[in-house]
């Protein structure tokens, strides 16, 4: 069987992102940046040249699939990223979280700030990044956990928005808007 793609071009690097049912009769093209350097790389100096406006000092960015986009963006912009994770580890002591819901994993989720990056964070002006931002729920997250530690959110980016309104996500630095695909 042959899946149903839709074609992208990120910075100028083409790709197929494959259709993947997320409800009846609901398809969304699925991003997948693990791996893909040259996406990675076109992407980040993409959003870098969109985000030169901003005066922040640290990207936030939830695991897993954009740590490649927030390591890739720091070196260009030269600042830290932290990397909120889903699963609690003993090693990150007095963690802060919040819970959310994935469009992709279509259940709560929590969101966890290591104890270690709580000082780096307080005081600080933030980017919050994901690859593709589909319900925000995510990213309503990350801005709690922002909220949380005392850092104060200045901007907001992905390389994709995704939904039938592109226009609900106009204050989202965004490279493209993904749409949903309805049968």
């Amino acid at each position: 069987m042959k899946r149903s793609t839709y074609e992208v071009n990120i910075a100028g690097v083409k790709r197929e992102l494959p259709l993947f049912e997320v409800a009846p009769g609901l398809k969304i093209a699925v991003l997948n940046i693990l791996g893909d350097t040259e996406l990675v790389q076109a992407a980040a100096v993409a959003l870098d040249e969109k985000l030169a406006h901003l005066d922040y000092d640290i990207l936030v960015t939830a695991e897993a699939k954009s740590i490649p986009l927030a390591h890739a963006l720091s070196v260009v912009e030269a600042k830290p990223y932290i990397v909120l994770r889903k699963v609690y580890k003993p090693y990150m002591g007095a963690a802060l979280s919040v819970e959310t819901l994935s469009i992709t994993t279509g259940k709560p989720q929590m969101l966890y700030l290591d104890e270690k990056d709580l000082d780096l964070l307080k005081g600080k002006r933030v980017v919050v990044m994901d690859d593709v931002i589909s319900t925000g729920s995510t990213l309503n997250g990350m801005r709690l956990l922002m909220e949380k530690a005392g850092a104060e959110v200045v901007g907001e980016a992905a390389i994709f928005t995704e939904g039938d309104d592109p226009s609900i996500w106009k204050h989202i630095t965004a490279l493209g808007n993904l749409p949903l695909f309805k049968s």
